[in-house]
């Protein structure tokens, strides 16, 4: 049995001693946007019921069953229209905007600042059966409220991996999520997607992606949308997938199907949900935070976004003006770390005020709810077999391969302390001189003075195509891989970006002046301090290859074997490149 929903509250009574307050925004028909801690009750997680329809809201959990310590980022520049403003500020800046105190809990949940001292003082955050206490006593002060999960859930872990995903699958069932749309999964391939929704989600969870269509036909693979009422109240909810899948991940794992952003076909989804009936129109989406931004102001008839993919982690709702009114866009942030609230006051067949709030979820402050607690050990002590090899995931999990000295992180624009790790494994490992590793966005972190362990390198690397490679590359193909990197990151039409970050670097050094064009970016490159020669060879090592199915020895075999020599990480200093033209940019810290 899980606890009662008083239990939970007098577990709850020590955060509103220890200085956490609740980031949040509401406006009601005479009501104006507010954020930080007016008007916030003094228990963070006891909130007033407001209107009569209420979502909650987490994405990009990337199958992190236990709770984490995740570095927010310290580089998340924003270019042309898009500097300054949400979701790219970064440290004090963000801390100022949203009226945070330094030093408390929220400014631990949402910045990097002070990152390993308040990790210390605060702990961890996320943890699935933290996140399901939460959820049911959520739900339980807004009876009929939904569970929305924005995806990138099926991917992250060892045990996803291991599971073919049936972890997190189970685990999204136990939660009891009512909706969900996608991005990892499809990584799993197109047959197990469908076999999953086919056998273990259908009547249990919604899959809806209104932008993923057949190839050989052209109709649409998954329903667009799906009509659930609440308190009377009916509501469309309309899934919109990654659409840049088949280029950011491996087309031959979904073959038949094409993606894209297609706004033209939402508007015509959102009127045909009108059409039906719907009072409040919800888009689950899995764009990028920027994308959704821009499409807010194209696409009418939409009340909110719950937006993920970019692991934005954004306090108040933002308020975008169209056509055809206001449309609200969220971000939920990353690894369960945050909850999402979103409640709608609908009178006379629409949305006449809402509130908004992003709770931190700190796992010291709430009891694991029981019955998920035992899933995941369930987990975690079930005997499985991988590529021929018996083993628990427990067992596996707990290898000590090396301690770390530095805190290692990965999340920002540029290389982090980890991914510094991984390039230095690539190259001393497979002997090359130059590393290129993705610029993914999950991976956990790791404290100083804590081990380094196989769960920590599974985190970083468990994708399906893990293949690592050795391959001789010219200079001008290296400079053409930075510049579509740094095209997909920083064009200043938010729909060419695809998310993620820059590709990380080892041995090579660069300037980039993210405000350039594509092709004059990337300048400067260097190896050893020498200039790098356009038509000379280099040999290069990388994983995570896109166009081509490899096989070889995983990268996560390649970085535990490095860290096994090293023994110890220290004095890590992560191969930034020099960043041009962008001084005073809130979206790098204020000192930089």
């Amino acid at each position: 049995m899980s606890m009662t929903r008083r239990e939970f509250l007098q577990a709850l009574a020590v955060a509103s001693a220890s200085g956490f307050y609740l980031s949040g925004c509401d406006k009601g028909a005479d009501q104006t946007a507010k954020s930080g801690a007016a008007g916030q009750p003094s228990n963070p997680y006891e909130l007033p019921k407001f209107g009569n329809v209420s979502f909650l809201h987490y994405t990009d959990c990337h199958a992190q069953l236990n709770p984490v310590y995740f570095r927010e980022p310290s580089v998340n520049l924003g270019i042309g229209s898009m500097r300054g403003n949400p979701p790219h500020l970064v440290g004090e800046y963000f801390l100022k905007h949203y009226n945070i105190q330094a030093g408390t809990r929220d400014a631990h949940a949402f910045t990097y600042i002070d990152f390993t001292e308040l990790a210390h003082k605060y702990g961890q955050l996320g943890g699935f059966a933290h996140l399901a206490t939460l959820v049911k006593n959520i739900k339980a002060q807004r009876p009929g409220s939904l569970l929305l999960d924005g995806g990138d859930t099926w991917q992250g872990s060892g045990t996803a991996l291991w599971t073919d995903a049936q972890d997190m699958v189970d685990a999204q069932i136990q939660l009891g999520v009512d909706v969900m749309t996608a991005h990892w999964e499809f990584t799993y391939g197109s047959q197990r997607v469908k076999d999953i929704l086919d056998t273990q989600l259908k009547g249990k969870i919604d899959f809806v992606a209104q932008n993923v269509f057949d190839n050989t036909w052209g109709d649409r693979v998954f329903e667009p949308f799906t009509m659930r009422e609440i308190n009377g109240v009916p509501c469309a909810i309309i899934g919109q997938a990654f659409p840049y899948t088949p280029i950011a991940n491996p087309r031959w794992m979904i073959p038949d199907w094409s993606f894209g952003i297609h706004p033209d076909s939402m508007q015509k989804v959102v009127d045909q949900a009108r059409s039906k009936g719907a009072q409040v129109v919800v888009v689950l989406s899995h764009n990028g935070m920027d994308v959704d931004l821009k499409m807010a102001s194209h696409v009418t008839g939409i009340d909110a976004i719950c937006g993920g993919h970019t692991h934005d982690a954004v306090p108040t709702a933002v308020e975008v003006t169209n056509a055809g009114g206001k449309t609200l866009v969220t971000n939920a942030g990353s690894n369960a770390k945050f909850l999402g609230v979103l409640d709608f006051d609908v009178k006379n067949g629409k949305v006449a005020g809402y509130k908004y709030h992003l709770l931190p979820v700190f796992s010291n402050l709430i009891e694991p709810d029981k019955d998920m607690q035992a899933l995941i050990d369930r987990v975690h002590n079930t005997e499985i077999e991988y590529e021929g090899q018996k083993f628990t995931p427990k067992d596996k999990y707990a290898e000590q391969l090396a301690t770390t000295s530095d805190l290692l992180y990965r999340r920002g624009n540029f290389n982090g302390t980890f991914d510094q790790v991984i390039c230095d494994g690539l190259m001393q490992e497979m002997d090359a001189e130059i590393a290129l590793s993705p610029g993914f966005r999950w991976g956990v972190s790791v404290l100083p003075g804590e081990a380094i362990t196989m769960e920590h390198v599974m985190t970083q690397t468990a994708i399906t195509y893990p293949t690592a490679y050795r391959r001789e590359m010219s200079g001008q193909q290296i400079k053409a891989v930075l510049e579509d990197v740094a095209d997909n990151l920083f064009n200043d039409d938010p729909y060419y970006q695809q998310g993620g970050d820059m590709v990380r670097t080892g041995g090579l050094g660069y300037s980039i002046t993210p405000a350039n064009k594509i092709g004059s970016r990337i300048n400067d490159m260097t190896l050893k301090g020498k200039p790098i020669d356009p038509n000379k060879n280099y040999v290069v090592a990388g994983w995570a290859v896109v166009g081509e199915e490899l096989k070889g020895t995983p990268v996560w075999d390649v970085v535990a074997n490095h860290l096994r020599n090293i023994k110890e990480v220290k004095s890590v200093e992560p191969n930034v490149p020099v960043i041009k033209g962008q001084d005073g940019n809130p979206g790098m810290p204020a000192s930089a």
